[in-house]
């Protein structure tokens, strides 16, 4: 950041998932005085309830760069970050017989062998003699050696315990919303339910499910609609890769107790104050019967045969009209403390939120502290991505929801990438 004559500028973060966190701690650590607002507690929300599966094996190339990114920081901070880990863990592409998107993996793992991905094809049967899994139903499949897991509650509870040290107010159990006038949030009193308003020279939006709320009450509209996805846990012992079943549509990763496995999307908006929390009985029986035709620990004979689930859970992801990201300054809101600066910024995805998350902190972090020195987000030098500009969008688009796992948008063809 340049410098800077008068105090720190005063920025506020909504938002206390992994993007969030990430973002505040980033800000603090250039200089800028954050405070960040949860209405509930840290990743109590869709970060908390998160798969924890990483990887960087993508096609597109801003998806790439991101992802390298992402990995890149999720090994330092296994480092560097006390009380996180990373677990490294190869991921597997399967997809069976009779499958169309069997066609598109070979130039699919191209396009990401093209940006230094350690991916390959293999046979079926080199898969099955790898890891244990079976692979005698499948027409193809990849592995990418890059990946692995982690628990997405610690990154989110050591990355707030990070932006403290870095000198971020975290104010949890508080909630806001964006006023109309210039950057300022309306905060909501918890006792004598009075609300008072308070200024900032910049205000990022990055509340998840309810980043259309926050933002409505500057009369901002985006197009990042919430849908729920669910997940469970087993206490089968499972020490094989990180796997999607691209026909399934169903992953499968080790864990501490076990092995953990999703994915159960509903494509239809999903309210964030009233739904599902708990995993569907049709959801279990759909993965139990994945998982019995693909990991040797759960396979067997007959119906009754799979994993004895844990606990099965429901959290929210959120879609774009397009799949990529709403990341960068949004609506017209007047202008910063130096005259052409957005004051107000969203950060919103579609899916991968938590698997990006370090990346997309930190490029928040580095888009802010830009435009408060003056840089539009326009300029060549602005560390803003053009196609996840907010504004390219009218905010009131009505689109159907696509989950973000796919052999599709990995591929890098369809049809949200063409012109780009």
């Amino acid at each position: 950041m340049s410098e800077r004559n008068e105090a720190a500028p005063a920025v506020a973060v909504v938002g206390g998932g992994a993007v969030g966190v990430t973002a505040a701690a980033d800000l603090a650590a250039r200089g800028v005085d954050v405070t960040l607002y949860e209405r509930g507690s840290l990743g109590a929300e869709s970060s908390g309830r998160a798969a924890g599966v990483l990887y960087d094996a993508y096609a597109e190339d801003v998806d790439a760069a991101l992802a390298a990114r992402a990995m890149e920081r999720f090994r330092a901070f296994d480092r560097s970050l006390p009380g996180f880990s990373f677990a490294p863990c190869p991921y597997v592409i399967a997809v069976r017989e009779g499958d169309p998107d069997a066609d598109a993996v070979p130039a699919m793992v191209e396009r990401m062998r093209s940006h230094g991905r350690d991916v390959s094809l293999v046979t079926p049967s080199a898969l099955a003699d790898r890891f244990p899994i079976a692979a005698d139903d499948l027409a193809v499949a990849a592995v990418a050696e890059g990946a692995g897991w982690c628990d997405p509650a610690s990154y989110v509870e050591a990355t707030g315990r990070r932006a403290r040290r870095e000198g971020v107010t975290i104010e949890t159990e508080t909630v806001v919303s964006v006023t109309g006038d210039g950057p300022g949030l309306r905060i909501d009193g918890e006792d004598d339910g009075r609300a008072e308003t308070r200024e900032f020279d910049a205000v990022v939006v990055a509340a998840g499910a309810r980043t259309a709320d926050v933002l409505a009450g500057a009369g901002v509209e985006v197009p990042v609609v919430p849908y729920r996805v669910q997940a469970l846990t087993s206490g089968v012992a499972y020490d094989g890769p990180m796997v999607y079943d691209a026909t399934a549509g169903v992953y499968v990763r080790p864990h501490p107790t076990g092995l953990l496995a999703g994915d159960g999307t509903e494509p239809v908006p999903a309210d964030p104050d009233d739904y599902g929390r708990e995993g569907d009985d049709w959801f279990v029986a759909s993965v139990t019967e994945t998982l019995r035709d693909r990991v040797d620990a759960v396979s067997g004979d007959g119906p009754d045969v799979g994993p004895d689930v844990e606990r099965a859970w429901a959290g929210l992801c959120t879609a774009t009209p397009d799949g990529d990201p709403l990341v960068g300054p949004v609506g017209e809101g007047g202008d910063g403390p130096d005259g052409d600066a957005d004051p107000l910024f969203v950060a919103g995805w579609q899916g991968h939120g938590f698997m990006r998350a370090p990346a997309m902190g930190e490029l928040v972090a580095e888009g802010v502290v830009a435009s408060l020195d003056g840089t539009d987000a326009d300029d060549p030098e602005s560390p803003w991505i053009g196609a996840f500009d907010p504004d390219r969008f009218d905010g009131d688009e009505a689109f159907d929801i696509s989950e973000g796992m796919s052999v599709g948008e990995r591929t890098g063809e369809s049809d949200r990438r063409e012109g780009r």
